[in-house]
């Protein structure tokens, strides 16, 4: 015990802990916005419940990711097929939106919600580990301690988010561009990508010595930006005709 509350009151520990925890919250804010947009449409009683289960899922999977991040790291295509899943939610989500979603029942809403969250997080929560494996340095109990100590925080992010897309729907293609903005960031952030680069386009990509991923290359600003900012596009483009075509079929249909 003493020696527990040695470690956890040490100048060193607290340090990281703060860094951890401030990780954590800057590169949640995608996470908060998934979640508040997958549980925009669930009755005000369940939205509480959506967005506790959202954030309890999130952080789930970030321990999980924590733990086996030496194996997924290294994983060729993990991070294209992630942007593809993320390209496919935050299109999802507007078509969603502009359909209205009224014809979910509350029950099938909630889990759909959580089912939503469930995949996105998956996807966006291997970035985040990444950059907590820097800082805990291979501190179990302390990445575990700092991801925990973020729940609330994340709730709170949450609940805002959902407050703002009710009075202002514009707010879900707000969310949907972000998504597409992490969904190119990491599409040419994936091993098999930048090696490709490396080989065809070296001007391209950086050596990057301390990748915690171990790749050692990294893309240059203009395929890092370029390629955020064509995901973006092609959220906003591909998400207004499919939302177009889907309001034409339910005219037709009523």
């Amino acid at each position: 015990m003493n020696d527990w509350i040695t470690w956890i009151t040490s100048a060193s520990t607290l340090t990281a802990l703060v860094q951890i925890m401030l990780v954590n919250i800057v590169l949640s804010g995608d996470n908060a916005v998934v979640i508040a947009l997958a549980c925009r449409n669930l009755p005000p009683h369940q939205r509480k419940i959506g967005i506790l289960l959202g954030t309890a899922v999130a952080i789930v999977l970030r321990i999980i990711f924590y733990l086996a991040i030496t194996f997924l790291s290294g994983v060729p295509f993990l991070k294209v097929v992630g942007a593809l899943l993320l390209f496919w939610i935050a299109i999802k989500l507007v078509v969603g939106e502009e359909e209205g979603g009224h014809e979910i029942s509350a029950s099938e809403q909630l889990w759909l919600a959580v089912r939503t969250v469930a995949i996105a997080d998956a996807v966006m929560s291997l970035d985040n580990v990444l950059a907590i494996v820097g800082v805990a340095k291979g501190d179990d109990a302390l990445a575990i301690l700092g991801l925990v100590l973020s729940i609330p925080l994340i709730i709170v992010g949450a609940s805002l988010i959902t407050s703002l897309i009710q009075r202002f729907p514009v707010v879900v293609w707000i969310g949907a561009a972000l998504l597409g903005w992490i969904a190119g960031e990491m599409l040419v952030d994936d091993p098999v990508v930048l090696r490709f680069f490396s080989a065809n386009a070296p001007a391209y990509v950086a050596p990057y010595p301390d990748d915690p991923a171990g790749i050692g290359l990294k893309p240059v600003a203009l395929l890092h930006y370029g390629a955020a900012t064509l995901g973006v596009l092609f959220v906003l483009v591909a998400g207004f005709f499919m939302a177009r075509q889907a309001g034409r079929g339910a005219a037709k249909t009523a």
